[in-house]
């Protein structure tokens, strides 16, 4: 993103623009309100159950740092720190990493694998509830295919094309 000195050159957005962007917003808000709160009760941050259940995807429930950082798009530095917490709490440790002396993985243990099992079905319970069973499919389609075009890079065309 770039800035501008002038506010001139600043696109600014217009009524029906801000009423959307506004209302994602909200959406983000409060879903993750709830099922934060909802995690919280079992015991679990969203992040902590974010890296337990990409963990359990993973051969060998094992991830280096540098990818789990990358999926979760955080800094190794703040999941190193996360991380840290997580293996104090017994759920998952850390090994060296043959293929790179200076990097570590992550594995989730026994320990954590349990936490997980234990809080899945709250969790998608809680996901139900906040977002899922509020919606139609038709909501569900539409979110998928605007979260499609989100993900995919920006062209080279004119900003303010749409697509």
């Amino acid at each position: 993103m770039s800035t501008t000195s002038s506010a001139d050159a600043v696109r600014w957005l217009n009524p029906d623009e801000n009423r959307a962007w506004r209302a994602f917003r909200r959406i983000m808000v409060t879903v993750q309100t709830g099922t934060v709160r909802d995690l919280a009760a079992i015991g679990l941050s969203e992040p902590d159950y974010e890296v337990l259940s990409t963990l359990s995807e993973r051969p060998a429930h094992t991830s280096t740092l540098g990818e789990q950082a990358d999926k979760m798009g955080w800094s190794r530095s703040r999941l190193s720190r996360h991380a840290t917490r997580m293996e104090a709490r017994g759920l998952l440790r850390r090994a060296l990493d043959p293929t790179d002396g200076r990097g570590c993985l992550l594995v989730l243990t026994a320990e954590g694998l349990d936490a997980l099992k234990n809080a899945a079905p709250a969790h998608v319970e809680s996901v139900r509830h906040h977002f899922i069973d509020r919606l139609t499919p038709a909501d569900l389609a539409a979110l998928e295919q605007i979260a499609r075009r989100l993900e995919q890079p920006q062209g080279d065309g004119d900003p303010g094309e749409r697509p």
